[in-house]
């Protein structure tokens, strides 16, 4: 784990980082709120721990400009306890506030807290995000990229790849997808099944004309292949 400690009381964050060191941290430092902006901007953290009021740049304006950019949690410092500040903080961008002098237990504590607390958001994120070759969709987002570019897919195509793509190598008939994906009730040919398989492939597959993910198990159906 990466953390950044911008503050721009020197002695406080050789402090922090030497302690933060100790419990297996890697550790930058930053010393105002530009300086932050630009090590967050370069660099990949899992946590900044930055001072409000700062030369240069604030904490909460950095803390702003890191959000255009980034969504790693952040615990603002400040030698104020009012909840204006704290209200402030947390609408430029701070996960966690705490107030100066603090006690560097209740600190690590802290560090530790918002460290799962993302882990545990990124875990959660990442399993809604399916990966096959050049293929990928966010199930939550219900967004689909090829090669990393951003495809636009109708409802239905979108919910019949999340469907194949869930479960790879399960052979699925036109009956099957027909049920699953348009309902029971459905009345419509059979064969849109097979119109929105082919523009599946013309948006995802790299060749749509030999497909290598969207697959057909001949007289029997379709399948994805991971």
């Amino acid at each position: 784990m990466k953390i950044l400690v911008v503050d721009d009381e020197k002695l406080l964050v050789k402090g922090i980082k030497f302690n933060l060191e100790n419990e297996g941290y890697r550790v930058d430092a930053a010393y105002d709120g530009e300086e932050a902006v630009s090590m967050a901007r370069s660099e990949e953290y899992d946590l900044i721990i930055m001072d409000l009021m700062m030369p240069k740049m604030n904490g909460l304006d950095a803390s702003m400009k890191i959000r255009e950019f980034s969504k790693v949690p952040i615990i603002m410092l400040t030698a104020r306890g009012e909840d204006t500040d704290k209200i402030l903080g947390f609408e430029y961008g701070a996960d966690d506030y705490i107030t100066k002098p603090f006690n560097i237990l209740e600190l690590k504590a802290r560090v530790r807290a918002l460290l799962r607390r993302s882990s545990i958001k990124e875990q959660a994120a990442s399993a809604s995000v399916l990966v096959s070759g050049p293929i990928k969709i966010d199930t939550e987002r219900r967004t689909s990229y090829k090669d990393g570019e951003e495809v636009e897919l109708t409802a239905k195509e979108f919910d019949l790849i999340e469907l194949l793509m869930k479960n790879p190598g399960k052979v699925y008939s036109r009956e099957n997808l027909l049920s699953l994906v348009w309902g029971e009730d459905y009345q419509g040919d059979i064969r849109t099944v097979d119109v929105h398989i082919r523009r599946l492939r013309e948006k995802l597959e790299l060749v749509p004309a030999e497909p290598e993910k969207i697959m057909t198990k001949w007289g029997v159906g379709y399948y994805f292949k991971d």
